[in-house]
């Protein structure tokens, strides 16, 4: 086939994705170790005979894992068996102390499933083949460059043994966009399930598979046969939702390049490198034979019907989303703000039980959120301080000061200083001016300023604004510009 052929085909992308997810426990897996990390941890601190693979140490399987699990299938929508068990999968790696992981091959904790998440404003749901439980492996820092330039590589296992989910996708992307808007819907239903801490680095961690086919074969299911031919490419080493859509988007790029050059892709596993944005080789890609799974013999197989029923899940993202516009009367993008996060909706949710949601909406989703994205704050930075920003509410509400001095003043020193809002409004001279005070500063205003008096008769609509301004001025603020805006045309008109 030459190159000019070859550019003439109607190339696509078929991308499948294998998302590990660190469970939140409080130990790990399979050992009594904690799964508490913190910045000045040492290496290799938090470790036992279990998850270091020393001989005669057994593993004793983590109930609160297999709960963890549970809940994730059932917001998958995904088959949980009567029964499941636990493999071994062979591979030598410098950060796999055992030089196998306990995971699970051919009986899964969760089988099939989907997920419906939205991108470019259109609904799409991709299927999932399963998810299983298995342990982390421990964790790789490359001295003095990236995997293929470093010096040397130091391993750290504290690490190992953190139960981890791999949540297997069906090949249903078709763009690198789409792989980011699942996953950013997948980080959503995780945390509201209260089984995942997106804070936690190294959290979640993904797999990409991506096979370029003729664009006739990837617009509707993609046969088996049509998958093998097209040589698939695993990028591995992802850590981040944007860095999912950059691996991917470059790694379709190249090997179209490559087709369109008439060459052939291999098929091989690839390591994708945030720092230069670039794939690069790692090692032929293993086939499932490689890996020699045979059953864990120190683990029983794992039964959960007796108490799969009694495990409940919270309310899901979509479903909150859809309570809070029939309940509160929202938009929609309102409603997709205030429930981005689950500790935002519990956060708008109690300050709506005071006042008018509109009101708590605007307050939440525009000025608070807003002023926390500036600062690179979350809003698990102030959930212990509810009551001061319902309280900042109840002053504008209550007409106490005014929005502006609220929004611009009040707000941003609770942020920045850490005062409560009657402090400040105290503390500045925030509260509301008396009716006097406020029509002297307008007449004031009149009198010092003719020439916007004349520009207001001429019709020009700056002029009321730039007298607003100077009664706004002449009282700190603390005016309500309505009734400064009322006053002034009374003035001005009579």
């Amino acid at each position: 086939m030459t190159a000019q052929t070859a550019e003439q085909r109607d190339l696509t992308a078929v991308i499948g994705l294998e998302v590990h997810v660190q469970l939140e426990t409080a130990t790990k897996i399979f050992c009594g170790c904690s799964t508490d990390t913190a910045d000045d941890e040492a290496p290799n601190t938090r470790t036992c005979p279990v998850c270091l693979g020393l001989p005669g140490a057994l593993p004793v399987l983590n109930e609160g894992a297999v709960e963890a699990a549970v809940k994730v299938g059932k917001a998958l929508d995904s088959e949980i068996p009567e029964e499941t068990r636990f493999h071994r999968k062979n591979y030598y790696y410098p950060d796999l102390p055992k030089n196998f992981q306990i995971t699970q091959y051919d009986a899964p904790i969760c089988d099939g499933g989907e997920l419906e998440f939205s991108v470019d404003g259109e609904r799409r749901t991709v299927g999932i083949e399963r998810a299983h439980l298995e342990e982390d492996p421990g964790s790789l820092s490359h001295a003095g460059g990236s995997i293929d330039t470093a010096e040397y590589t130091l391993v750290d296992y504290n690490r190992a043994g953190t139960p981890l989910m791999e949540i297997v996708t069906e090949p249903d992307f078709r763009s690198a966009a789409e792989a980011r808007a699942f996953l950013t819907k997948l980080t959503e239903v995780l945390e509201y399930l209260g089984v995942f801490d997106v804070t936690r680095n190294g959290s979640l961690r993904v797999d990409a598979n991506l096979s370029i086919v003729e664009r006739s074969a990837g617009d509707g299911d993609i046969d088996g046969e049509t998958l093998e031919s097209a040589n698939r490419t695993e990028v591995k080493n992802i850590s981040s939702h944007k860095g999912a859509e950059k691996a991917l988007a470059y790694e379709e790029t190249r090997q179209k390049n490559a087709i369109q050059r008439g060459r052939e892709v291999e098929q091989e596993t690839r390591h994708w490198d945030e720092s230069r944005g670039i794939t690069v080789s790692m090692r032929s890609k293993e086939a499932e034979k490689d890996y020699r799974y045979f059953r864990e013999a120190d683990l029983p197989p794992l039964r959960v019907s007796d108490w799969k029923d009694e495990i409940e899940i919270p309310e899901l993202p979509d479903a909150r989303r859809e309570r809070f516009r029939e309940e509160f009367g929202l938009d929609r993008e309102s409603a997709e703000k205030l429930t981005s996060t689950k500790q935002v909706a519990d956060f708008y949710e109690r300050i709506a039980g005071s006042f008018d949601p509109d009101t708590a909406a605007t307050w939440v989703a525009d000025n608070l959120l807003g002023e926390l994205n500036y600062r690179d704050m979350s809003i698990t930075d102030v959930e212990d301080r509810l009551e001061e920003f319902t309280r900042l509410v109840e002053l504008v509400d209550a007409e106490e000061i005014t929005v502006k001095n609220a929004e611009e003043i009040v707000l941003r020193r609770m942020l920045d200083d850490g005062l409560d809002p009657d402090g400040i409004v105290e503390r500045e001279g925030l509260g509301k001016t008396d009716a006097d005070v406020v029509e002297t500063a307008v007449a004031e205003a009149i009198e010092e300023n003719a020439g916007a008096v004349e520009d207001y008769h001429a019709g020009e609509d700056g002029a009321l604004n730039f007298l607003v301004g100077q009664v706004m001025g002449k009282t700190q603020g603390s005016a309500d510009p309505g009734t400064v805006n009322e006053l002034l045309r009374e003035r001005l008109d009579g």
